[in-house]
C-alpha cells in the first residue's frame, strides 16, 4: 500500500453525513480545499496587516501577486477586466497553494481530481457567459459569428465557434488534472523504485541512487508544474473573461 502510486488519490471520509441519501460527507479532499482557502487567507491578512510604506518580506509577496495578476488582466482583458481581479486572484491563489500543499508527504492533492478542476472551469465558463449575457444582451452571441466571413459558410463556421467554446472547460479542466496526476504518479514511482532497491542489500543500494536522483529532480519538477498549471490556468482565465467584456466579431 505504501508504494502503490495510484492510494495518495483515494478519497477517504473523515466526517460521514447523509442527508436523504445523498452523501454529503466531509473528506479528505473538503479538509485540503478548507485548509487552502485557510491558510491562503491568513497569509494574506498577516502579510498586508502593517502595509508599510518600505513592505517586509511577506508583504513582498503579496504585493508581487497582486501586481502580477493585475498585469495578466490588463494584457488579457484590457483595463476593464481588472472588475473580475478578486476572482482571478482567487483562482490563481487557490489553484497554486492546493498545488504546493500536494507537494509534502502524507498530503492530499485536491486539484489532481477532475470533478475538483471541471468545477472551477465550469465557474469560470459560466461567469463569461452570465456577465456576457448580461452586459451586451444577446448581442454577446456574436461572438459566435466571425465578421468578415461569406454568408453561405456562417453556419459551419459557427457551429466551430460553438464547438471550441464548449470544449473550454474541457481543456481548462484536463489539462491541471492531468499535470498533476501524472506527476504525482510519476514521484510515487520513482520513490518506490528507491524503497524496492533498497531493501535487497548492498548491491540494490547502489541501484537505488538513480531513482533518488531522478526523483529529486522530479520534485524539483512538480514544483515548477504547480505554478505553471496556476499560471496557465489563470492566463486562460482572462482571455475568456475578454469574450465577456469585449464582443469582437
Amino acid at each position: 500500500m505504501a508504494t502503490d502510486p495510484l492510494h495518495q488519490f483515494e478519497i477517504s471520509r473523515l466526517v460521514p453525513i447523509e442527508i436523504g441519501g445523498v452523501d454529503f460527507s466531509f473528506t479528505n479532499s473538503s479538509l485540503f480545499m478548507v485548509a487552502t482557502v485557510a491558510v491562503t487567507t491568513a497569509f494574506l491578512f498577516w502579510s498586508t496587516r502593517g502595509r508599510g510604506l518600505v513592505p517586509s518580506a511577506s508583504q513582498s509577496v503579496s504585493e508581487l501577486a497582486y501586481e502580477f495578476i493585475a498585469k495578466m488582466l490588463r494584457d488579457g482583458a484590457g483595463s476593464d477586466g481588472m472588475r473580475f481581479f478578486p476572482f482571478v486572484f482567487s483562482l490563481f491563489l487557490f489553484i497554486l497553494v492546493a498545488n504546493l500543499f500536494g507537494m509534502f508527504p502524507y498530503f492530499f492533492t485536491v486539484t489532481s481530481h477532475i470533478i475538483v478542476t471541471f468545477s472551477l472551469a465550469m465557474l469560470v465558463i459560466g461567469t463569461v457567459v452570465v456577465y456576457g449575457i448580461w452586459h451586451h444582451g444577446l448581442g454577446w452571441f456574436r461572438i459566435f459569428i466571425p465578421s468578415g466571413v461569406p454568408a453561405a459558410v456562417v453556419p459551419f463556421v459557427s457551429l466551430i465557434e460553438v464547438i471550441s467554446f464548449l470544449s473550454r472547460p474541457v481543456s481548462l479542466s484536463v489539462r491541471l488534472f492531468a499535470n498533476m496526476l501524472a506527476g504525482h504518479i510519476t514521484l510515487k514511482v520513482f520513490a518506490g523504485f528507491i524503497i524496492s532497491l533498497g531493501s535487497l542489500g548492498a548491491v540494490g543500494i547502489f541501484g537505488a541512487v538513480l531513482p533518488l536522483i531522478m526523483t529529486i529532480a522530479i520534485t524539483a519538477l512538480e514544483f515548477l508544474v504547480s505554478f505553471l498549471q496556476a499560471y496557465v490556468f489563470a492566463v486562460l482565465t482572462c482571455m475568456y473573461l475578454n469574450d465577456a467584456l469585449h464582443v469582437h466579431h
